[in-house]
């Protein structure tokens, strides 16, 4: 088991927001953090504590004004913390090398393959191809609906028809080095861990997964560990101390260590 440290970068500055809250229309959401620091104050400190494969997430939607300006943010992480993050947002096939290139260990999918309410092989083989399985981390962003958890797309905005289940996460592993798992109803809430996703990634063992979204406590934590027997990875947004939370950063690196 494993922190992964993250960075949220949305109209060019580093927040926490409420997932489920994020909408294109005027690059709005929720914000529960601003940071006065930039994206690469966060990445240096990441650095230095040695916490290598975080996650580093463009919120904006590419090809607006918004976008561009948290890419420059996302670009300086990624030179002051070469090899230590992984980046998604905006991320396709004929650009996925350009970040593996400024220094991203991996880059992260999810509208890329899962696109108007389907998966897209054509899309998942190409950026597989482009960057190697090695590169590539495939984020299962999941919202429950109808006692079923479906794949969101669009920064979280669309329900696919895809069911995120063990079977999805296997047929998808050939594809990929790491699965990233947002719980959508969770995320940025700091009201615990979506058992109901924890329950999907605690039998998977074919790739390392890494569950995100609620962890508020080290309770939480202690529940993943052992439901998980160490499998899972996890990563805190609004509940830690750098993101204006009450979770010590430090103290949440030697709870695992």
């Amino acid at each position: 088991m494993k922190f992964r440290p993250c960075i949220d970068i949305h109209n060019g500055k580093v927040k926490q927001i409420v997932g489920s809250s994020l909408r294109d229309e005027g690059a709005q959401a929720r914000e529960n953090y601003i940071s006065s620091e930039d994206a690469s104050f966060y990445a240096k400190m990441f650095k230095d504590r040695g916490l290598y494969g975080g996650h580093m997430i463009i919120l904006n939607k590419k090809g607006t004004p918004e976008y561009e300006m948290s890419l420059e943010q996302c670009m300086g992480a990624l030179d002051a913390f070469p090899g230590g993050l992984q980046v998604g947002g905006g991320v396709t096939a004929e650009n996925a090398m350009d970040f593996i290139n400024a220094g991203a260990s991996h880059v992260i999918v999810t509208s890329y393959v899962f696109s108007d309410g389907r998966m897209n092989m054509d899309n998942l083989e190409k950026i597989s191809s482009a960057v190697t399985p090695a590169h590539l981390v495939l984020d299962m962003s999941c919202k429950e609906a109808d006692g079923k958890l479906f794949v969101m797309t669009d920064r979280w905005q669309k329900k696919t028809e895809n069911v995120f289940d063990a079977d999805l996460l296997e047929y998808l592993a050939p594809y990929c080095d790491e699965f990233l798992v947002h719980a959508v109803d969770s995320e940025g809430k700091s009201s615990g861990p979506q058992k109901s996703v924890l329950e999907v990634m605690k039998g998977f063992d074919m790739r390392p997964v890494t569950y995100a979204g609620g962890i508020a406590s080290f309770d939480d934590i202690r529940y993943i560990k052992e439901l998980g027997e160490g499998r899972i990875d996890f990563t805190i947004g609004s509940a830690l101390d750098i993101y204006g939370g009450h979770l010590p950063m430090d103290e949440v690196i030697l709870a695992v260590t």
